[in-house]
C-alpha cells in the first residue's frame, strides 16, 4: 500500500467517526443548501494535507500540475480548480479537528523562534510608553534591541 492510500484511509476513518458528531452540532438553516459534489470531504482533506507534505509554494500550481496532471488516475472525479476552491470550506472544520487529533502532548521541550521584534530604537528606550512594563532589552547575534 502506498503513502497516499494510507493517508486517505486514515483521514476517511477519522471523518466517518467525526461526521455524526459534527452534523449534530450544526445549526439548521433552511435557506442554504449543501450541493452534492463528486469529490468527498475526506478526498478534499487528503488533497490539502498532500499539498503541505509535498511542499509546493502555490496551491494553484500544485493543483494544476500535480493533481490534474500526475494524480488524475488516483482522483478521477476532480473538479476544476475554481470549483475545488469553493469546496475547501466544507473540509476546513473536519481538517482542523483531524490535525488536532494528531497533536501530541507537550514533553516540556520547546523550540522558540529567536527573531527579534524591535519596539523602538535604543536611543528612545527611556521615552517609550506603549509597551512600558512589557518590553525588555535583549541581545542576539546581531546586537542589542528593545
Amino acid at each position: 500500500m502506498d503513502n497516499l492510500t494510507e493517508l486517505y484511509c486514515h483521514i476517511d476513518d477519522f471523518y466517518q467517526a467525526f461526521k455524526p458528531q459534527f452534523e449534530r452540532q450544526l445549526i439548521e438553516n433552511g435557506t442554504k443548501r449543501l450541493r452534492a459534489c463528486k469529490i468527498s470531504v475526506p478526498e478534499i482533506m487528503t488533497i490539502l494535507v498532500l499539498f503541505h507534505q509535498l511542499r509546493y509554494r502555490q496551491f494553484k500550481g500544485f493543483y494544476y500540475h500535480h493533481m490534474l496532471g500526475m494524480m488524475k488516475k488516483d482522483f478521477p472525479d476532480l473538479p476544476s480548480y475554481s470549483r475545488f476552491i469553493e469546496l475547501v470550506p466544507r473540509a476546513l472544520v473536519p481538517l482542523c479537528a483531524y490535525l488536532k487529533s494528531l497533536m501530541g502532548s507537550c514533553t516540556g521541550i520547546s523550540f522558540v523562534d529567536a527573531t527579534k521584534l524591535s519596539v523602538c530604537h535604543n536611543r528612545r528606550i527611556k521615552r517609550h510608553k506603549v509597551f512600558e512594563g512589557i518590553a525588555q532589552r535583549g541581545k542576539t547575534s546581531m546586537g542589542w534591541f528593545y
